[in-house]
């Protein structure tokens, strides 16, 4: 299947199996490396300045092929820095990621975001891990860095479920952190908060030694408010219903919107924390080349 054709597998039923993640992730991966590799722009632990013997216990999938056939050695490619990083993976599980476009949830698509930048995190050679948080469950996978460990994370990514709100007192952070070890992180959630629950845990997430990435997951039809007529909005978090008329409603809600994204970005640059929109109509590899450049920061 081609690279391009990721989309076909954006289904439930796919998404929700292990096998299916672990299919999207590598067609993804796959088709934006060979995508790099063609266009000649590389990212971290992709660019290599020198040689090295291969020893034993190295990853095989590091030897120069093409360096074996002309001198019939074993050579070992090292990237002109060899740093590792521990990456983690923090997923909104409250009930606001159950909002769905075109039959998927925010939820899954996190699921389907976090396998495939963990795929490409482990391809690097960095330690993978994954948290999960609302108001009942705290989930915690701490990194490693071999591929047992990454199905792990696949089969713990589909055990997850949302519910309820996200926690007033989320003292997890502070459970999330490594002593004395650079970490980027990653956190996938809607922003949707009843005070600042949400915003002061990521302001707890920053410390000297990482760095903090925000993915705010929007659907297209939140941010585009494409809605016929009139429509009818339910809280996911609290069951609260409100009937809405499309056409009077839209001006204010995109302005309301987009100055509620700003004031987000704005408070999050002010912590030293990365913020992205990523809207779940645009391209996977965008995330790719996000983490490569997020990555790039900590060499």
């Amino acid at each position: 299947m081609a690279s391009r054709d990721y989309h076909d597998l954006l289904k439930p039923e796919v998404i929700n199996t292990v096998s299916g993640l672990s299919l999207i992730s590598r067609i993804v991966v796959e088709g934006f490396l060979s995508g790099l590799h063609r266009s000649r722009s590389v990212g971290p632990g992709m660019e290599f300045s020198q040689y090295r013997g291969y020893e034993p216990g190295d990853d095989p999938r590091l030897l120069d092929w093409k360096m074996l056939a002309r001198s019939g050695r074993y050579y070992i490619k090292q990237s002109e820095v060899e740093s590792q990083v521990s990456v983690k993976f923090i997923v909104d599980a409250s009930a606001s990621m159950e909002h769905e476009e075109n039959g998927i949830s925010k939820f899954e698509f996190a699921r389907v975001l976090v396998a495939c930048l963990a795929h490409l995190a482990q391809k690097q050679g960095d330690p993978v891990g994954l948290f999960a948080l609302n108001e009942n469950d705290f989930v915690s996978i701490y990194p490693k860095a071999n591929q047992k460990h990454y199905n792990r994370l696949l089969l713990e990514l589909l055990q997850l479920s949302t519910k309820g709100k996200w926690p007033q007192l989320a003292v997890a952070s502070k459970k999330i952190h490594s002593q004395n070890t650079r970490e980027l992180i990653f956190f996938l959630t809607d922003m949707y908060e009843e005070d600042t629950e949400i915003s002061g845990f990521v302001k707890n997430l920053k410390t000297k030694n990482n760095d903090v990435v925000v993915l705010q997951l929007m659907s297209g039809s939140e941010m585009d408010f494409t809605y016929q007529r009139s429509v009818t909005f339910e809280d996911l978090e609290t069951g609260t219903k409100v009937k809405v008329d499309v056409d009077r409603a839209k001006e204010t809600y995109l302005a309301t919107l987009h100055q509620r994204i700003a004031d987000i970005k704005e408070f999050l640059l002010s912590q030293g924390i990365h913020h992205y929109l990523f809207r779940m109509d645009d391209h996977l590899g965008n995330a790719l080349q996000l983490f490569l450049k997020e990555r790039a920061r900590l060499n």
